[in-house]
């Protein structure tokens, strides 16, 4: 049998161009570069992904510089970290045979965990992931190496983000890639609303800067330069509406562009058009982050339950890494996950006082349910005497297998008496009876619902 190749145990150090140290043992290094921020059109977002897209010789540095520039959009922002939110405000618990681990539990509520949490959901925007965990001390920790530097489909690590060969993975401990190599993430897709938005919002800032002003006009002598220099710094320091300065005799038009609320409105839609694009990108929805015109409760929860679904996938990803693509890399640094599962904790309902009466329901009906359940789920402290208390309660509950004697039918005694009787009646003569017999049980019922009146000599005297 062939020996494996033993894997070098080499830690990434990760360093600019200035005052670059050399490497030393166990530590290679990647130098990196400032992203490139700036005027984006849509040539620049097609190239970037065609370089993306390459098939022998894929470079993601320009897709990933347009990334990190369009993350500077409030609304897109915005709606990440909304949806990311539903990951980072949830507890992970690690169970072995149905028991929680206390242990593993204290590294899942450490703050390198939650900071692992987040950037695993990121993975879910960028496409791809590459981590290296180490060992700190009692904590594990991790490095996210910069994305620029990973080409995930040679697998191999960039010492500049414009290296077409570099090491490759196996040169790195404990390195794990997560996310499809080929995946571009769901940035590819917000990046071209908005590159749209923001190219619209420049054209809008320009149309108030030349309409939403007064327009000053001033008029000199021709021939009079003095009067023509103290006219023009005159108009400029009256503030920053639009001038026009010109001589006597001459004519200026000016072509107005009409509707000016119109046109003002026609930028305002096609922004919004591109908000609501990326709501739906990342949500599912619009209605979650902000009230439409034709926005109702009833179309609102439709829409919530579609984001409640993104949210469940987005949960199911972060518990298939952890359960599967990060188990060996636990184990080499000491977490023993064997025999158990990462999962989330299931929130409690804080509105005890409905889920009582649900809760009361089940049982009534048959459901079997243990008494730890109430403890837990209602905060009551269990007694230190429960088996006890338990057993005499037992003991003063009576037998419900016991069958109560069952009620005879009128309808079937009477019948029974004219057997006896000999008699045999017609339909019309056993409805009598029936109703006789009703009537005679109802009287007799209602006899007794109402005390009996005072006789003469009896019970109070009544004054008047």
């Amino acid at each position: 049998m062939a020996n494996k190749k033993k894997k070098k145990y080499n830690k990434i150090a990760v360093q600019g161009n200035i005052g670059r140290q050399p490497d030393t043992a166990g530590t290679k290094t990647i130098i990196i570069t400032q992203p490139h921020r700036g005027n984006i059109d849509i040539g620049d977002y097609l190239k970037a992904v065609k370089a993306a897209e390459n098939v022998d010789f894929p470079s993601w540095a320009k897709l990933y510089d347009i990334y990190d520039d369009i993350l500077t959009d409030g609304h897109l922002s915005a709606v990440i970290q909304k949806r990311k939110s539903s990951i980072l405000n949830t507890q992970i618990e690690f169970k072995r045979n149905g028991k929680v681990d206390e242990a593993i539990g204290e590294q899942l509520r450490s703050p390198w965990f939650q900071n692992f949490l987040s950037d695993l959901a990121d993975t879910i925007q960028w496409g791809t992931s590459t981590y290296q965990f180490f060992r700190n001390g009692e904590w594990i920790g991790y490095d996210l190496i910069p994305r620029k530097h990973v080409n995930p489909v040679k697998r191999i690590i960039l010492k500049r983000q414009t290296d077409i060969t570099g090491d490759s993975f196996d040169e790195y401990a404990d390195l794990v890639t997560i996310g499809n190599p080929r995946d571009l993430g769901i940035l590819a897709k917000a990046a071209l609303y908005v590159i749209y938005k923001r190219n619209a919002t420049a054209d809008w800032a320009q149309f108030i800067e030349l309409y939403g002003h007064p327009l000053k006009e001033g008029i000199y002598d021709g021939w009079d330069e003095e009067a023509r220099t103290k006219m023009t710094d005159d108009l400029y320091n009256m503030g920053g509406s639009a001038v026009i300065l010109h001589p006597k005799g001459t004519e200026i038009k000016i072509h107005d562009a009409g509707s000016k609320s119109a046109s003002s409105d026609l930028y305002k839609s096609f922004v919004q058009y591109c908000n609501d694009e990326l709501s739906k990108l990342e949500l599912g929805n619009t209605l979650t982050t902000e009230a439409g015109d034709t926005g109702t409760q009833a179309l609102g929860t439709v829409h919530q339950k579609v984001e409640d679904k993104i949210e469940k996938a987005d949960r199911q990803m972060i518990l298939n890494v952890l359960n599967y693509e990060l188990t060996d890399v636990f184990t080499n640094l000491g977490m023993n996950t064997t025999g158990g599962e990462f999962s989330f904790v299931v929130p409690q309902d804080k509105d005890l006082s409905a889920r009582i009466v649900i809760d009361m329901q089940l049982r009534n009906s048959g459901l079997p349910m243990s008494d730890d359940y109430f403890y837990e789920t209602y905060g009551i402290e269990k007694p230190k005497n429960y088996e006890e208390l338990k057993k005499a309660k037992a003991a003063r509950t009576p037998d419900t297998n016991v069958k109560p004697e069952e009620k005879k039918d009128p309808e079937e005694d009477t019948e029974k008496e004219d057997k006896k009787e000999g008699k045999n009646d017609g339909q019309e003569e056993k409805a009598d009876k029936k109703k006789d017999k009703f009537w005679k049980n109802f009287f007799s019922g209602l006899s007794g619902f109402f005390p009996d009146a005072p006789n003469k000599g009896k019970g109070a005297g009544l004054e008047f």
